[in-house]
């Protein structure tokens, strides 16, 4: 995950431009429009704005949705058909933005953030929705069409969501939305217990550390993304909308709930990386403390034959000294200190395990 993967205009540009960046490339871009009532349902790809003209005045509910980077003639089209306002459409041009909902005269408009696993790594994609009387339009410039098991849902016609108006379908998206986070977390979870278990298992390596700073680093940025999303649902459910009825407001509530569970898992599971550091970093001092111990007791053990052997290495010997060193003659002096030396290597050895030092 990026620290900073927003696109933007030059500063300085007029706002509500509608030009791309020379350096960001258009992505291959598909056009699906559902219509659908009680009874019909209509599903096809398009190829251009204008083939949405036949649905404008029809009393179904009709889902525009584009798949892909649009380019920005595309955007001015829909923008010039539909009486999109031109901020809201340089907030889909440049991806990346915050979290949001602004209400304009005829419009709902709401940019959700979407986390997604990508070859392990976290991302986190842009979904733009417009809302209107009887339409849903909404921008997605990921790779993978999200919104299949949605369709699946609008194809069967005993589903409640085809007995509903278009704010019902709206509900449906931002669920959708906001419930990626949990298969996101899930692996965060599995990733973090995996960690936990070799910190009290085995002798960690520098690498375990690296995995634990990549995880807090996602975790981060997965909150910085997803925390504003609160503020959506709350703004929904807070400020009256005439676009959106009271028999919605309880589906958004529950909605509302699985954004704090979510928000719970990411700080928790941020605490439990924090603390892993920590375990880290004591286990990593217990393992400095264990090598030390063995050093000095392995220190200790020759500090006194390091003695012996020293005072016997004077070799002070003379004949008609008493004080020369009467060993020095022995018969069996060399094996004798051998002997003492075996005796006291094998008297400290026990001595430390009594005391439970080795």
């Amino acid at each position: 995950m990026q620290y900073f993967d927003k696109t933007y205009h030059p500063p300085g540009t007029p706002p509500g431009t509608l030009v791309g960046r020379n350096e960001i490339e258009p992505d291959e871009l598909v056009i699906r429009l559902i219509d659908y009532t009680s009874t019909e349902f209509i599903d096809r790809e398009l190829t251009s704005a204008d083939e949405c003209h036949a649905y404008l005045d029809k009393e179904s509910v009709t889902w525009i949705h584009l798949q892909g980077q649009p380019h920005a003639d595309i955007l001015k089209n829909f923008g010039d058909m539909f009486g999109l306002h031109p901020l809201a459409m340089e907030d889909i041009l440049n991806k990346g933005q915050r979290p949001k909902v602004e209400e304009y005269d005829e419009q709902l408009f709401a940019i959700m953030a979407m986390p997604r696993k990508v070859n392990g790594s976290t991302s986190i994609e842009q979904v733009s929705v417009f809302l209107g009387k009887n339409y849903i339009i909404s921008f997605y410039a990921g790779g993978n069409d999200p919104f299949e098991p949605l369709r699946n849902r609008l194809r069967k016609q005993n589903g409640r969501i085809r007995d509903q108006k278009s704010d019902y379908l709206l509900y449906c998206i931002i669920d959708l939305v906001i419930d990626q986070g949990y298969p996101v977390l899930e692996s965060f979870g599995e990733a973090i217990e995996a960690i936990e278990d070799k910190l009290l298992t085995t002798f960690t390596k520098q690498s375990t550390l690296a995995e634990i700073h990549l995880i807090r680093r996602e975790l981060l940025l997965l909150r910085r993304n997803l925390w504003p999303q609160r503020e959506i649902l709350n703004s929904l459910l807070r400020d009256e909308n005439k676009l959106i009825t009271e028999g919605t407001m309880v589906y958004l509530r529950d909605c509302y709930d699985h954004t704090i569970q979510i928000m719970d898992l990411i700080e928790n599971y941020r605490e439990m990386a924090t603390s892993m550091t920590d375990v880290y970093l004591s286990s990593v001092s217990n393992r400095l403390n264990d090598v030390m111990r063995i050093l000095t007791m392995i220190a200790t053990i020759f500090i006194p034959l390091t003695f012996i052997v020293g005072l016997y290495g004077m070799n002070f010997s003379h004949p008609d000294s008493p004080w020369s060193m009467p060993e020095l003659h022995w018969y069996y002096g060399y094996p004798m200190v051998w002997g003492v030396m075996l005796a006291i290597v094998v008297g400290m050895i026990i001595y430390f395990r009594r005391k439970d030092w080795f």
